[in-house]
């Protein structure tokens, strides 16, 4: 309905703003990543989705269309509402979250504050369901997608969760297994040793 506003911030809070439109103060709840980048007195162009309840009309804003695109994906989830999809896009922008559930990553979904590897579970299924995520199709079989199987070698060998997150963030996307773990056992080596 609202897709996008443009206006003078007036005033910021913790998880909003107030921008003024033409003489019109609209309330707008942001994640803190965008938040950051608004200072009042300053023009500003936020795109908008306008949630309808029952007892309250709540715009939120984003500081890009992939923000919002993932937002509203997001509360299409069955057990997600706003403020968890603000939650989780607090903690992850939204090419991180394709990649997390791309690789099947319990524990980047237990970073989001409230989720616990249950909830992180029922996410991960819900969704994978709801992005467009062309690496999946590719695993037609339903075998795990290669960063995953490297996550479970370095999670089977000991390594922490954050050394293992780091260390796939830096791997290329078009190598077999064998080269992923390769790269990253020497990668995680040489950052222990030093």
């Amino acid at each position: 309905m609202i897709g996008m506003v443009r206006g003078v911030i007036i005033d910021r809070d913790s998880d909003e703003v107030v921008l003024d439109v033409a003489g019109v103060g609209y309330r707008v709840r942001v994640t803190p990543r965008t938040l950051v980048t608004l200072e009042p007195g300053e023009e500003a162009v936020l795109h908008t989705h306008l949630h309808v309840r029952e007892d309250a009309l709540v715009l939120f804003g984003f500081e890009t269309k992939a923000e919002r695109a993932t937002f509203e994906a997001l509360c299409g989830a069955s057990g997600v509402g706003p403020k968890l999809a603000l939650s989780i896009l607090a903690v992850h922008e939204p090419m991180a979250l394709r990649r997390a559930l791309l690789d099947d990553d319990l524990d980047a979904l237990t970073l989001v504050p409230g989720v616990g590897k249950r909830t992180a579970q029922k996410l991960l299924v819900e969704l994978k369901s709801r992005f467009e995520l062309p690496e999946l199709e590719t695993v037609a079989d339903g075998s795990p997608t290669p960063r995953s199987e490297v996550r479970a070698a370095l999670a089977g060998l000991g390594y922490e969760a954050d050394e293992v997150r780091e260390v796939l963030a830096s791997l290329p996307d078009d190598e077999p297994v064998e080269e992923l773990l390769r790269r990253a056992l020497r990668q995680l080596a040489a950052e222990r040793v030093s």
